[in-house]
C-alpha cells in the first residue's frame, strides 16, 4: 500500500486507523518512537499520522522556531517508517475546533480512529488548552485507545528538535545524527546559479534555504548525495559564498563522479561532517585548490556510508 496523502479533512479514511498525532518537525528519535506505536500495532489498523505544514505557534504568532525539515521530506520519512496514511490539513481548518470536537469529528468521524498516540507535551483543541488527560478522557467516550510517550533521553536530556538546532547551528552533524536517528540532511530542490563551479572544474548544484528554515553553521561539510538510489560522495559548503557572493543563504554542493541536470528536483545532501568555516579567498584559484582539497577530504570520511541504504529523506 503505497503512503496517502489528505489535504482536506473532508476526505475521510476509508478505514480504521491508529494516528499517531503531533507536529514531528525533524521527525527525531522521540517522534519516531510515538509513530512506532501505530506502525506496531497489533491490530489490523492502517498506520497513520495527524499533522501539519507549520507548527501551530508559527501560525498563531508567525514567530514559531526555524523548521528542520519540509514537508515533502516529512512525507518520506514517515513512509519509510511504515506509515500508510497522513492526514495534513491547514492549521486553519481545526484551529477553532473545541477538544471534544476535533475528538468527535476529525479522529472519530474522519479518521475513523481505533488507536490513538502522542507525545507527553502534546496539546490541542482551541488555544491548545487541552493535553493528554482531557485526550484520554475524550476518547473513551468513543472506544479510542490512548498511548501518550514519555520524553526519550540521550544523555539526561530530552530529545528534542530544540536539542537538534543547537546542534547544527554549531556544526554539529554528529550529535544531530544521534538525536534524529539519522545524519541531517539539506533537502531542497536545485535552483540555476551562476555556473562558477563548472568554469572552476568542479561543477556544484545549488540549493536555496527557504525562509523559515534553520540554516546550519556557515562552512564546508563532507556530505552524501543520493540520486536515484545511488549514494555519492559529496562537499557542500553552507553560507553566502564569501569568495563570488551569492542573493542568499544556500548548499552549493560538489557531487564526485556525478554529472547530470538536476535543476528543479529535491536532492538529499546528507551532512556528515563539519570540515572548516567558510573562507574568503584572494582570487578563484585559491578558490579552486581548496575545493579540490575538501572534496579528498570528503570522500574518505564518507566512504563507509556510500553503500548504507538510500537517504530516509
Amino acid at each position: 500500500m503505497r503512503l496517502q496523502v489528505f489535504h482536506d479533512l473532508k476526505q475521510i479514511a476509508p478505514s480504521e486507523s491508529a494516528v499517531a498525532m503531533g507536529v514531528f518537525d525533524g521527525v527525531h528519535l522521540g517522534h519516531q518512537r510515538v509513530i512506532s506505536c501505530v506502525t506496531f500495532t497489533a491490530r489490523k489498523l492502517v498506520p497513520t499520522v495527524f499533522t501539519f505544514d507549520a507548527s501551530p505557534q508559527e501560525m498563531f504568532k508567525g514567530d514559531g522556531d526555524l523548521r528542520l525539515t519540509a514537508s515533502e521530506s516529512k512525507l518520506r520519512i514517515f513512509e519509510r517508517l511504515g506509515v500508510r496514511r497522513v492526514y495534513m490539513p491547514r492549521f486553519e481548518e481545526v484551529r477553532t475546533l473545541s477538544p471534544r470536537e476535533f475528538v468527535e469529528n476529525i479522529l472519530h468521524g474522519v479518521m475513523h480512529a481505533k488507536e490513538v498516540s502522542c507525545g507527553f507535551n502534546f496539546h490541542f483543541g482551541r488555544g491548545g488548552k487541552a493535553g493528554s488527560a482531557e485526550l484520554k478522557e475524550l476518547c473513551a467516550e468513543f472506544g479510542i485507545e490512548v498511548a501518550v510517550v514519555p520524553a526519550l533521553t540521550l544523555d539526561g536530556r530530552p530529545v528534542s528538535s530544540t536539542r537538534i538546532r543547537e546542534a547544527l547551528q554549531a556544526g554539529d552533524t554528529t550529535e544531530a545524527a544521534r538525536l534524529l536517528g539519522r545524519f541531517y540532511s539539506v533537502d531542497f530542490p536545485v535552483a540555476h546559479g551562476r555556473q562558477l563551479g563548472r568554469k572552476l572544474g568542479a561543477p556544484t548544484i545549488n540549493q536555496p534555504f527557504p525562509p523559515g528554515f534553520l540554516c546550519p553553521r556557515f562552512g564546508v561539510y563532507a556530505s552524501v548525495v543520493t540520486i536515484g538510489g545511488k549514494r555519492y560522495a559529496g562537499v557542500t559548503n553552507i553560507g553566502i559564498r564569501p569568495t563570488v557572493g551569492s542573493d542568499g543563504v544556500l548548499a552549493e554542493t560538489m557531487i564526485d563522479g556525478f554529472s547530470g541536470d538536476l535543476y528543479g528536483r529535491r536532492v538529499p545532501v546528507e551532512l556528515v561532517c563539519f570540515l572548516r568555516p567558510e573562507q574568503k579567498f584572494d582570487d578563484l584559484d585559491q578558490l579552486r585548490q581548496a575545493i579540490l582539497r575538501d572534496a579528498e577530504t570528503a570522500r574518505s570520511l564518507v566512504s563507509p556510508y556510500l553503500q548504507t541504504q538510500e537517504a530516509m529523506v
